[in-house]
């Protein structure tokens, strides 16, 4: 064997060399194409994964479309029951506008219908004080018809009442200053006093007084008396009873018939009713003049120590000592202030 040449050994040296070159390659070749198809497989398992992770998020995306379809169809539906609504609101809320007007309307008329009543009554108050002051001369009913008015302007509260109220308030301080006379009770006074002209007994008329000794000897029983003595005491006293000796310190009137005695009553109340007409006209010096002349005839005609015609000079000592000459003031400003509101009444109504 080894008688070979030397040309032999490199060529089988050659040959051997691409065989395991060849085999490294069919290796190499087939370790790739392992790792092709173990990478085909992964990429086609991640694929599936992934088509089928595709698949569920597709789904859940149609289901949420649906969900989203049914959603924007409820919406539409909602929006087109609002739309609805808004138009029936707007609807109401034209019919409303309409009777807010309505009311409004209603509502200033009333105001001024409210407004013009007040201010009439107002007028009637302020000519009703003016007649208590005129005619009666009665200040304290003239000064609460007065604030009675200042009260109905007061529930108003506008401005254009605010002078009308201060013309009142002004009137009313003025009336406040006025000396109080009570031309009313005054009055009741002197109607009492002719009532009472008719009770009254004239001098001619009363009865004799008893004085307190022979009262007392009167009412003392005799009982320490005999039978005798109380005969001649009673026939003494009966004596005594028919002749009446009384200190006269003013001649007597004359003595007046039934007839003229009428007439006397009827006199003194026709001059109290006098009195009482002066009264009311505020004449001083007529009145004066007939309170005098009264008493003059009740001190001249009639008994002054009967308890009636005390009673009476009483009254008239009463009523002659008040002044009744007071000047009463006219509420002519508040009246023309009350003419030209209802003046700017009317000019705002038409």
């Amino acid at each position: 064997m080894n008688d070979e040449s030397p040309l032999d050994r490199p060529t089988s040296h050659l040959t051997r060399g691409p065989s395991r070159f060849s085999k490294t390659a069919l290796i190499l070749v087939i370790v790739a194409l392992l790792t092709l198809a173990w990478q085909w497989l992964n990429t086609r398992h991640k694929f599936n994964e992934v088509e089928k992770s595709l698949s569920q998020k597709l789904e859940e995306y149609q289901a949420l479309n649906q969900q989203s379809m049914l959603l924007a169809k409820q919406a539409e539906e909602r929006s087109m029951q609002a739309n609805a609504r808004t138009v029936i609101l707007e609807q109401k809320f034209a019919e409303s506008h309409a009777q807010q007007e309505i009311l409004q309307g209603l509502y200033d008329q009333l105001v001024e219908n409210r407004e013009a009543t007040t201010v009439a009554e107002v007028e009637q108050l302020l000519t009703i004080a003016n007649q208590q002051l005129q005619l009666a001369g009665n200040v304290k009913s003239a000064l609460l018809a007065l604030q009675e008015a200042d009260k109905r302007l007061q529930t108003l509260d506008l401005p254009r009442s605010i002078q009308l109220r201060e013309t009142l308030s002004t009137e009313i301080e003025n009336l406040r200053k006025l000396p109080q006379v009570d031309i009313s009770n005054i009055s009741a006074q002197l109607i009492s006093l002719a009532a009472l002209c008719d009770t009254l007994l004239l001098i001619s008329e009363r009865q004799p007084t008893l004085n307190a000794r022979t009262a007392h000897q009167k009412n003392t029983p005799n009982e320490h008396l005999n039978y005798a003595q109380k005969l001649v005491t009673s026939i003494w006293d009966d004596i005594k009873d028919m002749v009446t000796v009384e200190r006269i310190d003013k001649p007597e009137p004359p003595l007046l018939s039934p007839d003229h005695a009428f007439y006397l009553h009827e006199n003194l109340k026709l001059r109290l009713l006098t009195a009482r007409i002066a009264l009311l006209q505020h004449d001083e010096t007529t009145y004066k003049a007939d309170i005098k002349t009264v008493r003059l005839w009740l001190n001249q005609y009639f008994d002054t120590k009967h308890p009636n015609t005390i009673k009476a000079l009483n009254i008239l000592n009463k009523v002659s000592a008040k002044d009744i000459n007071i000047e009463l003031p006219q509420l002519t400003e508040s009246l023309n202030a009350v003419s030209r509101y209802k003046l700017s009444l009317e000019k705002g109504a038409e």
